[in-house]
């Protein structure tokens, strides 16, 4: 028997360093050989968000260690490996061409075949690490940089249902913990923030709710909490103002999923129900416990990847590295990178004032 090919992954798209190392068990299931991700929380806290320079210098720095580490962490020599895998884009252009430009030389060196990945589809394929899925099924794409609800066809195939008209759902997060003068990186601390808070203390507005298909908005949201932050007095008003924003979040998901249930089941088979949650703000427990809910609820059935492949990690590079490996799908080691690479290329731009529903 063949052995199963190994697949090293490299991202690099913001603000963690990771590489990964991953290979097919028998039962077809990828199996994470070694999975290392180096944060920069503590070079961006004082700045209050990611500096794209010094994250890309930090990546310079730290590259060949993280990628010697996860190496030696798998337990497999390098002559072993069938393919490199690197993050092309979406992402921060100055970020994205250290672990570009590295997994290129490391391919050309080695002479590998070289895989260009999409950061987007890493996430929409995360949940495959651990679950056979089968195609096509709905995807909920919550992250820092995007929030989209997309049909995903087949590898490299999607069709956007919905996306977010301004910010991000996770921006938005980050934004009001900044705002309630929650210590950088804040998204991910308001949910525990709010569990001290009343949530319904505040009426905060729902955007584009019953228009606009399954599109989101979280301007005007954000807009809302600065206002209500400049009035509020005490440290349990901050709770409130957090628990609040927490709620609102996970309402406006449900109706919003519950119009992707609908747009997803009219261009697919009936009997395709999988729901796949990911991105960082996947992480979030309020909004996992909503959204499985309204899946039982329409008969949908959610999966949402493991904890620590919610964020920006190198195995979903790598498990999009493998998946393409199989197709043979290979790139030019001239392949550039792209900061604003989309899933669905073809959907129509849906960001700015004044934008038509």
């Amino acid at each position: 028997m063949a052995e199963k090919p190994i697949i090293l992954g490299i991202e690099t798209s913001c603000d963690e360093t990771a590489v990964s190392l991953i290979q097919d068990d028998e039962s077809g299931v990828p199996k994470i050989l070694s999975n290392i991700v180096s944060s920069q929380f503590d070079i961006h806290k004082e700045f209050g968000g990611v500096v794209p320079d010094l994250a890309a210098r930090s990546h310079i720095e730290k590259i060949d260690i993280i990628t010697k580490k996860a190496i030696k962490e798998s337990g497999v020599s390098l002559d072993k490996v069938s393919a490199i895998a690197a993050t092309m884009g979406p992402g921060l252009i100055v970020c994205l061409t250290v672990g570009l430009n590295f997994g290129k030389a490391m391919a050309s060196s080695l002479n590998l075949p070289f895989i260009g990945v999409n950061h987007l589809e890493g996430h929409a394929l995360s949940p495959k690490l651990h679950s056979k899925i089968e195609y096509p099924y709905l995807l909920l794409l919550i992250s820092g940089g995007h929030s989209q609800y997309l049909s995903v066809n087949s590898l490299g195939k999607y069709i956007r249902l919905g996306t977010t008209i301004d910010d991000a759902l996770g921006e938005a997060f980050d934004k009001t913990a900044k705002l309630l003068g929650i210590e950088f990186p804040g998204g991910p601390k308001l949910e525990k923030f709010s569990e001290q808070g009343d949530p319904n203390k505040f009426e905060l507005p729902k955007p584009i709710i019953n228009k606009g298909g399954c599109n989101l908005s979280f301007a005007g949201l954000k807009t809302a909490i600065l206002r209500i932050t400049k009035i509020i007095k005490t440290e349990q008003d901050k709770f409130d103002l957090a628990a609040s924003f927490q709620k609102t979040i996970e309402e406006i998901l449900y109706i919003k999923t519950k119009i992707a249930f609908d747009e997803f089941k009219k261009i697919n088979s009936q009997d395709k129900n999988s729901f796949i949650v990911a991105g960082g703000v996947a992480a979030n427990k309020g909004i996992r416990e909503k959204l499985i809910k309204v899946s039982k609820e329409n008969n949908f059935k959610p999966i949402f990847p493991d904890l620590k492949l919610c964020g920006d990690n190198a195995a979903m590079i790598a498990m999009v590295g493998l998946e393409k490996f199989k197709a043979k799908q290979f790139d030019n080691l001239d392949l550039p990178a792209n900061p604003r690479l989309a899933l669905d290329e073809s959907a129509k731009f849906l960001k700015g004032a004044g934008v038509k529903l």
